[in-house]
């Protein structure tokens, strides 16, 4: 595929406890074994916040689906990174090579900026992974691939949504995939994740992943209608570009299961 083929790079990370971590930073003068330390610490999270949702200083990639999408927002190609074995350093190292592969394309994630980049920031700190591209501290703040207000490096749609904080998005990228009736949750969901992974589940949670990308490829068009950049026509037919090309491959059972849960968008009648 040419590099210029590629413009936006739509991906979601599903992450779990590091628990060796987590015994040596949160509880260095217990006898923890690296799963009493993950268990102790999520125990600790609902106590406190009724959720024991993980930060991402304490997780470990073990899913990343990415969607190669190209300037005039066509879906080129949709992947999870070392499949089959899921590796957390080669899903890491070949994510932020692709990156660069593809001519640093624009980031485009839900809440990205809260989660996902921070992930996998993280992890190229951990495995000793160089990223002055990305890292461009040097240069003019707005020109900053960091920078939270630089869309031509990273387009968080819950920020956009949201106009970066101001308001609750209630429902999150969930919401939005229903309202224009794609599928949103149909099944696995974020808290499940460690329970798959103790259960050697790799391959269904790399699904979940890559149907959480197809949703935000979806909201990302409809927001790209929002802001004027696509009209509504074009939509439609980049919409059913994509419904082709997922027919096309129905026998991956990502791609399978959201065909199950397609919905339709339709305009309100005049």
């Amino acid at each position: 595929m040419p590099q210029d083929d590629v413009r936006y790079l739509i991906f979601d990370v599903e992450a779990v406890g590091d628990g060796d971590l987590i015994s040596r930073v949160k509880y260095p003068k217990s006898d923890f074994s690296p799963d009493d330390a993950l268990a102790a610490y999520r125990a600790e999270l609902i106590a406190d916040t009724g959720k024991d949702v993980l930060p991402p200083t304490f997780v470990l990639p073990v899913a990343v689906a990415a969607a190669k999408v190209a300037a005039d927002f066509r879906l080129v190609d949709l992947v999870t990174i070392d499949a089959p074995l899921y590796r957390p350093h080669a899903i890491v190292r070949d994510f932020w090579k692709g990156w660069q592969a593809y001519g640093r394309p624009t980031f485009v994630t839900f809440n990205g900026r809260g989660y996902d980049l921070p992930v996998m920031e993280l992890s190229a700190f951990r495995y000793g992974l160089s990223l002055p591209a990305w890292f461009n501290i040097e240069d003019k703040s707005y020109e900053q691939r960091r920078n939270r207000y630089n869309p031509g490096a990273h387009v968080d749609l819950m920020d956009l949504m949201s106009n970066f904080g101001a308001t609750r998005l209630m429902g999150g990228l969930n919401l939005l995939a229903n309202l224009i009736g794609k599928p949103g949750k149909t099944g696995v969901e974020g808290s499940q994740v460690q329970g798959l992974y103790d259960a050697g589940k790799g391959a269904e949670i790399n699904a979940y992943c890559a149907c959480d990308v197809l949703d935000t490829y979806f909201v990302f068009l409809r927001t790209r209608v929002l802001i004027g950049r696509l009209p509504l026509d074009r939509e439609k037919q980049l919409v059913d570009d994509a419904h082709a090309w997922l027919q096309s491959r129905s026998d991956e059972p990502a791609f399978a299961h959201y065909l199950e849960h397609w919905g339709d968008w339709a305009p309100p009648e005049e």
